[in-house]
Parts: C-alpha cells; sequence; structure tokens
C-alpha cells in the first residue's frame, strides 16, 4: 500500500477495503512517500488494522515519530497564496498520532520482491527532503507529491506547488523516467503519461 491519508481515514479505509474485496491482512508493506500530514495521517491506525509494517525515508521519519504537521512551502504563486489562504483550516485538520516506523528507508533503492512486488522504492527527494517513489517493473510509477493533476493544486498534470526545492523534483524526475516510469499515480489527482512531465525539465 502506499501512503495512509489523512488523518482519521481509517472509517474510510475499511469501506474501500470492503468495497474491493480486499482483506486489510493481506497489505504487508505501507510505504509512506514522505512525511506530509495528508500521506501519514492514518499510518498508526492503518497498521494496527492490516498488522503491515510502515516504511519511511529517514529525512522524513521525524515527523512521523512525533506527529509533526509538515506543510512544504510554495514554489508558485498560486502555491504561495492558496497554503497562506489554507493553512489555518489544514493545520487544525493536520495533527495525526506518532509513530515509529518499522523500516527507516536510506538513498538507496528497496528492493520490493519479499513482498510479491516486482519494483523498487526510489529515493526522489524535492517535495521533501525525504520523498521516495515506488517504481514498478511495468513502468507504473507511485509518486506521492512529486507531481499533482487536479484541483486546488493544477488543471493538469504538473510539477508540485509547494516544494522543498523544486531543482531536486526536476533531478527526481529525470532518475525516474530514464529508469523506465511510463504512468504516473500521482498521491493527489489522476493518472497519466510520463512524458507529460518532461517539458518542465529543460
Amino acid at each position: 500500500m502506499v501512503d495512509a491519508g489523512f488523518p482519521n481515514f481509517k472509517t474510510s479505509f475499511i469501506k474501500q477495503t470492503r468495497r474491493l474485496k480486499i482483506d486489510p491482512r493481506d497489505i504487508r508493506l505501507i510505504i509512506l512517500t514522505h512525511g506530509d500530514f495528508d500521506h501519514v495521517g492514518s499510518a498508526k491506525d492503518l497498521r494496527e488494522l492490516s498488522g503491515a509494517k510502515v516504511a519511511i525515508h529517514e529525512k522524513d521519519s521525524n515527523n512521523l515519530e512525533n506527529g509533526l504537521f509538515n506543510w512544504t512551502r510554495g514554489v508558485t504563486s498560486w502555491g504561495k497564496i492558496s497554503r497562506s489562504i489554507l493553512m489555518p483550516m489544514i493545520r487544525h485538520w493536520g495533527t495525526f498520532p506518532s509513530m515509529k516506523a518499522d523500516i527507516i528507508l536510506d538513498d538507496e533503492a528497496f528492493d520490493l520482491k519479499d513482498y510479491g512486488i516486482n519494483g523498487r522504492i526510489i529515493y526522489t527527494p524535492g517535495h521533501t527532503m525525504g520523498s521516495v517513489s515506488v517504481l514498478l517493473d511495468s513502468g507504473e510509477l507511485f509518486a506521492g507529491c512529486l507531481a499533482h493533476n487536479r484541483l486546488p493544486f493544477t488543471l493538469h498534470p504538473a510539477l508540485p506547488i509547494y516544494a522543498e526545492n523544486l531543482e531536486l523534483i526536476k533531478e527526481s524526475w529525470r532518475k525516474l523516467i530514464d529508469a523506465g516510469a511510463k504512468t504516473v499515480y500521482p498521491g493527489h489527482g489522476k493518472p497519466f503519461p510520463s512524458e507529460l512531465i518532461k517539458k518542465y525539465l529543460n
């Protein structure tokens, strides 16, 4: 499973797994793409529900271990404006229980074959300094917030409007495309072909 959603996501998660006829106990690993509240908020609840191990990069693990609210800075005009407008409300929603991850990732790729998955976790900093992505051998890429593809972020596939370092994001994308990324599943929005990101990398 990739990411754990907003805080208090447990009830919705149970409904969705029932609808899809998935037994949560079949989930063996929860990969957190980064330490922002909307991606780690229900990690503790979902680990307790599934029994799965939780993995996060060492550079974002402090957020998870201390329940720290994190929302990276705006790097576009709309990113800066929307962040300032939404911050009071989002900060209220962003409280989540702290926990220690079972697996602390480093900058080396993490092979997922032991979990029955043909793919690997790749270190892709830029949105946060501890961001990771999951690249399957099929070319399917679960990119977290390395890209956005829906409102209120963007109208079309694009680089994120919030980031620690936009140049690092571009480097991470070049690495992923060179590694065979074809279909991108962003953390926010519908999937899209990786070709649509190339125009942002020059």
